[in-house]
């Protein structure tokens, strides 16, 4: 590590001790809720739901775990998507300078396989008229479907290094479904990311009119599933350093 990372790794793991700073973190995350703060940002001209920590959060991971296929449930306005193809585009022009190799953009090396239930017309057509869209394969079909996982599993292939983020339905069932169909996929030393594990600490009526809640959300999911599977660990120095996020407890980091 440089001096540089060993001073972040310091500041990060002061702040996990830092009650006030934590607390302050909490008020936000509340009131930022209620007021739909995450609804706010795109990402290279799509509209995508993350709080800007959440978000720099994935870059840093794409560019550290340098994934060749990134699993995505859940596309709504695409630009999760848009986000992850951005990136992974990055990493093949690094590869190719890096190399000495010409670097054809019509051929990427790496892609993004998102699923949704449902997608919705205009947003499917933005995403297609995007530049980024030919790293982009999409299915339409419910995530936990065992005809979906299975297309999902052709696209990923034999890719060496695979990402997953989970980020559609968001009942404790639904999720748990998905864990045991995409957290397999992830390759050591890479991450399955579940996103608004935050639902189970915010107030009892923060979602009033969704089907999921307090004890019946993605974190409740995650506890389920790492009850039986240790090859996972809830990465907390990302929880520590980001203060603010969507997804709490969230980050799950595969041994290597």
């Amino acid at each position: 590590m440089t001096d540089f990372q060993d001073e972040v790794a310091a500041r990060v793991a002061a702040i996990g001790q830092n009650h006030a700073l934590k607390g302050a973190a909490e008020t936000f995350s509340n009131q930022s809720i209620a007021a739909q703060y995450s609804y706010n940002f795109s990402s290279l001209g799509r509209p995508i739901i993350q709080y800007p920590q959440d978000m720099v959060a994935m870059q840093e991971l794409i560019w550290t775990t340098r994934p060749d296929v990134i699993v995505e449930t859940g596309i709504a306005h695409g630009g999760s998507l848009i986000l992850s193809a951005s990136m992974l585009a990055l990493l093949d022009y690094c590869d190719a300078v890096e190399a000495g190799e010409l670097l054809d953009p019509r051929q990427p090396k790496r892609r993004v396989v998102g699923v949704d239930i449902d997608i919705r017309a205009h947003n499917l057509a933005a995403i297609k008229a995007h530049p980024m869209s030919n790293r982009i394969d999409m299915i339409q079909g419910s995530s936990i479907d065992a005809s979906i996982v299975e297309q999902v599993r052709a696209k990923v292939g034999a890719a060496k290094r695979v990402l997953v983020s989970l980020d559609s339905n968001h009942t404790h069932d639904h999720v748990l479904g998905e864990l045991k169909a995409y957290a397999p996929m992830v390759t050591p030393g890479s991450y399955c990311v579940v996103f608004d594990t935050i639902i189970e600490d915010l107030p009892a009526d923060a979602y009033p009119d969704r089907p999921w809640g307090h004890g019946d959300n993605p974190k409740t999911a995650v506890w389920k599933y790492l009850e039986t599977h240790p090859e996972f660990e809830i990465d907390t120095t990302i929880d520590d350093k980001l203060l603010i996020s969507v997804a709490p407890s969230g980050f799950l980091r595969r041994k290597a």
